[in-house]
């Protein structure tokens, strides 16, 4: 029975096959592509950064800063003032956030049975990407992270009108989705506690129990974050067992027969990525106690994706008032890229998980070009014998409706997927 999935930034071709009325095995495929990476092929280094940021309107950020970082990595020495990384990191961070109020009043929402509260998302999501763009110029697709740093010169007015943007988000976020304190709930440490508001994150999670749903979606209890920067550290969880020692050639892809998604593993094993993912490395106290009571459910997925967005945003003002004017934004490299000849790697915590990108420069001119973005982490499409992240996620559920919600839960980035 095919499904055609849509309302996950692209679409995706579910086909499920059924056994004694449960759902037995689920292969998925994605049937366009844009080949981006053969469209870097031969093109001087630099383009890549005008290119990249293209291969997502959602997290086009991301790619930047995963490009500027791959590129960077070919030099031996390179510079940076901590104005620039600040700058990097905020806007990434603001990228996160108004990708995670979408997912939640876009995709969520409707899911559970409520209309999409396309304004909630809407206000949310303008205030992130008109802080983006006071450093950017732009949002989406901006590209002014460059090796060496950035290309804005920010003033005192851009950082209020910054604090502006988010401090009105925290409201926003307080008012509607939680229905407390922000503080209180970073702080949180039980589950039940969160329960007992009337925001529209209980609304979600008390349905998500009273119609039984809140333990569906678990898969193999393992996790993997490539991305580190001041707000999260790498390392992997598999179950009970956490390391911070990761390496990049474990980092293995693989073609899919019928889709144009390839699968990715660590160590030959699937890993899931994203927000839970990151929640349970750093050892989030209250997604601890979610993972405790529920596992690796949709209930965790959803609570973790939730606390993030306020833990980001109310970190974000303390990385506002980090910036020094007066450093440079920019250093220039001690070698032009023209006379590179190296490789590079370079990953970052996009809002759906580890994006990983690979570049090989032959006197500064691309030879070959890897993107592996975090949907491929979370879809991969492996066997009846050892099902991906979402295949395992999806199985034994006796319904597609229920199934598509465990599908969705990961935010599900076609475009991203098929680049």
């Amino acid at each position: 029975m095919i499904k055609l999935i849509e309302k996950i930034e692209g679409e995706a071709t579910l086909d499920f096959k059924i056994k004694d009325a449960k759902i037995d095995f689920v292969d998925i495929s994605f049937t366009s592509t844009r080949n981006i990476e053969k469209i870097l092929e031969q093109k001087p280094a630099f383009d890549a950064l005008v290119i990249n940021p293209r291969v997502c309107g959602i997290c086009g950020h991301a790619h930047l800063i995963a490009t500027v970082g791959a590129l960077e990595s070919c030099y031996e020495e390179i510079q940076l003032s901590n104005k620039a990384k600040i700058i990097r990191e905020l806007t990434l961070t603001f990228e996160l956030i108004q990708n995670h109020f979408k997912w939640f009043y876009l995709t969520l929402f409707p899911l559970l049975g409520y209309k999409q509260a396309v304004l909630k998302a809407a206000h949310a999501a303008q205030l992130m990407g008109k802080a983006i763009a006071t450093f950017g110029g732009q949002y989406p697709h901006t590209s002014y992270a460059i090796v060496g740093g950035v290309t804005c010169e920010i003033t005192q007015m851009d950082i209020l009108q910054i604090q502006r943007y988010i401090e009105e988000t925290i409201v926003f976020f307080q008012k509607n989705i939680l229905d407390l304190e922000s503080e209180e709930f970073v702080y949180s440490t039980q589950v039940e506690s969160i329960l007992q508001h009337k925001g529209d994150l209980s609304l979600i999670l008390e349905k998500l129990k009273k119609e039984k749903l809140h333990e569906y979606g678990k898969s193999y209890d393992r996790f993997i974050v490539f991305g580190s920067n001041s707000s999260f550290h790498s390392g992997k969880s598999n179950r009970t067992r956490f390391s911070e020692n990761l390496d990049f050639r474990y980092v293995q892809e693989s073609e899919q027969a019928g889709s144009y998604a390839k699968n990715v593993s660590y160590k030959e094993n699937y890993y899931e990525v994203g927000p839970l993912a990151r929640a349970i490395v750093m050892k989030k106290s209250l997604i601890m106690d979610a993972h405790r009571r529920y596992g690796d459910s949709i209930f965790s997925r959803i609570l973790a994706r939730v606390l993030e967005t306020i833990d980001l945003l109310l970190y974000t003002k303390e990385l506002l008032s980090q910036i020094d004017l007066e450093e440079p934004s920019y250093i220039k490299p001690h070698k032009e890229i023209a006379q590179l000849s190296a490789q590079g790697v370079y990953a970052v915590e996009a809002a759906r998980g580890s994006l990983i990108h690979k570049v090989k420069l032959q006197e500064g001119i691309i030879q070959n070009y890897e993107i592996i973005t975090p949907t491929q982490w979370n879809l991969a499409g492996g066997t009846r014998e050892k099902m991906g992240i979402a295949q395992k996620a999806m199985f034994g559920l006796e319904s597609m409706e229920n199934a598509e919600l465990v599908f969705k839960s990961f935010d599900v980035c076609s475009v991203c997927t098929t680049h």
